[in-house]
């Protein structure tokens, strides 16, 4: 597989053009950025463990029936995945209410939900990644109500197995972002999950403490990434193989290089 052009750049990955066009190359940056790209800075390690952690999640998501752009990991850093068009929203799924919608309603931070809230944001970083309807999305055509009602049904799917899965290792899931891509198979347009899941995308506390094991650590300064996302792999059973114990050395990634930009 032959890495050809940058095709985008995002605050996390970038993507790359390969020999065949319906294959892109996704590379997981170390950068780290939070309130709009308010704050940044690189954290090494950073994306080698989001990296192998959406892999992960990917592949055990395709084996209960939930078709996503994941072909393979390549290396460390790179996954092959399927060429798809983004639906320019990001979907927002809490269990338990933390973060903006405690600020926007005045819910108790940790309140339980009922049931799964999911919001939707529209994906512009320039306007802040504004919070919209369903209406908004019908109103302006960036999905169809036909393709909404299917992602809400791959949601609920996917956040009852993702709650399972962190509950085994005693974490429990609060909420996570995904997103959604269309693409043609056998000839017809199907929407599928695409970006990546990980400690980066995903509130993900531990169920005994409720110690944070996700990027909210670089948001509220509250200690060094690369050790809650290394225990997040190690729950997962996903850092023991050799390849990635001689390729990342767990006490070097512990030891975080930040360049404030």
């Amino acid at each position: 597989m032959k890495k050809g052009k940058k095709l985008y750049e995002g605050k996390a990955k970038i993507i790359y053009a390969t020999n065949d066009k319906n294959i892109v190359i996704q590379y997981f940056k170390d950068d780290a950025t939070a309130f709009n790209n308010q704050k940044k800075t690189t954290i090494e390690g950073k994306g080698v463990l989001n990296n192998r952690i959406s892999e992960h999640i990917l592949s055990n998501l395709a084996k209960i029936g939930i078709k996503n752009h994941l072909v393979k990991r390549l290396n460390m850093r790179e996954q092959i995945v399927k060429f798809v068009e983004i639906i320019p929203i990001e979907f927002i799924i809490r269990n338990v209410a933390t973060g903006s919608i405690t600020k926007r309603l005045g819910i108790e931070d940790g309140t339980v939900l009922k049931e799964p809230l999911i919001e939707y944001c529209l994906k512009d970083d320039k306007l802040g990644d504004p919070l919209v309807s369903e209406q908004h999305i019908l109103a302006f055509d960036w999905a169809s109500k036909n393709e909404i009602d299917l992602v809400k049904k791959m949601i609920l799917r996917i956040n009852d197995f993702m709650i399972g899965m962190f509950m085994g290792v005693g974490i429990k899931l609060i909420d996570f972002k995904l997103e959604f891509g269309r693409i043609k198979i056998d000839g017809k347009n199907e929407v599928i999950l695409a970006d990546e899941i990980s400690p980066d995308t995903c509130r993900l506390w531990d169920s005994i403490t409720d110690k944070k094991l996700d990027k909210d650590r670089f948001r509220k300064d509250l200690g060094d990434l690369i050790p809650a996302y290394t225990e997040v792999a190690k729950r997962l059973g996903i850092l023991h193989e050799q390849s990635n114990v001689s390729a990342v050395n767990v006490t070097q990634l512990s030891s975080v290089k930040r360049k404030n930009k």
